[in-house]
């Protein structure tokens, strides 16, 4: 946080407590980028198939309650979870700055700071209904913990290693190739990259805690004839983020309903 106030001219400030990092200690993003699909998924990898295996799911529903209410419960219950601890770490984090510093932020800098961690709490409830999802399509626990830990490993790290190899394969890049090819290859990278939520939030991050950020693809000189330096309004950085927040919520909520479906269907036997 002490290298974040080192460039007094800078109008935003604050939101470099969030993107700064260290030698050895990680950004804020960047430690939400990593812990939050991990917390999601303990939250939920056992939801279900744990209790199944007890034996105690089917007491619970010999209850007079509705069926679907234990499994809107259950994400419901991880969700608060995800929320307290990520707003606790986004006010620790403010106050420490605050304190130790003295900077002072403005409602610009709330705002976004707002935004950006409700969207963070979105991004960890995304894994949370993944790992509740495979807590009821398989039995044991230990087999749903090792499917959400695999999907996480390919999503957040072969996702990217394919992404390359599919656009050096159709778009080659050599010593020889043309600036509109490589432009091709980077910008095909970039969008196979998108289909890891990892990557979704890291954009979406990148929008919100640095408002001078117009986008994040490569851009050439013509791209930037016109353009007006300065920081975007909020409501125009997260219109350019909208496509990103749009897709996660929409995975979290194909996600659930799917583990609904199945759980309404399912066949609890004591």
């Amino acid at each position: 946080m002490r290298d974040a106030t080192d460039n007094s001219n800078n109008d935003f400030i604050f939101l470099q407590l969030f993107t700064t990092s260290s030698g050895s200690i990680p950004s804020f993003t960047a430690f939400m980028s990593f812990l939050g699909p991990l917390t999601g998924l303990a939250l939920g990898f056992d939801a279900i198939n744990n209790e199944v295996n007890r034996g105690t799911l089917s007491k619970l529903l010999a209850q007079p309650i509705p069926r679907d209410a234990v499994i809107n419960g259950k994400f419901l219950a991880g969700v608060s979870v995800l929320s307290i601890m990520v707003f606790s770490l986004g006010l620790a984090i403010s106050s420490i700055g605050i304190i130790a510093f003295g900077i002072p932020p403005t409602f610009e800098e709330l705002m976004r700071i707002f935004v950006f961690l409700l969207i963070t709490i979105l991004y960890m409830s995304l894994w949370l209904a993944v790992s509740q999802m495979f807590s009821l399509f398989f039995r044991q626990s230990a087999t749903s913990a090792l499917a959400c830990i695999a999907l996480w490993l390919f999503l957040t790290v072969f996702a990217e290693l394919l992404a390359g190899v599919i656009a050096d394969a159709v778009y080659p890049v050599s010593s020889y190739s043309v600036l509109d090819n490589a432009l091709k290859n980077a910008n095909m990278k970039l969008m196979l990259n998108r289909i890891s939520p990892s990557t979704l939030y890291n954009e979406c991050s990148i929008y919100l805690l640095k408002p001078t950020v117009r986008t994040t693809s490569f851009v050439t000189e013509r791209d930037l004839i016109g353009a007006v330096a300065g920081a975007l309004p909020l409501t125009q950085s997260i219109l350019l983020l909208w496509p990103h927040l749009i897709t996660m919520a929409a995975l979290t909520m194909i996600s659930f309903a799917v583990s609904y479906i199945n759980f309404m269907s399912k066949e609890i036997r004591a």
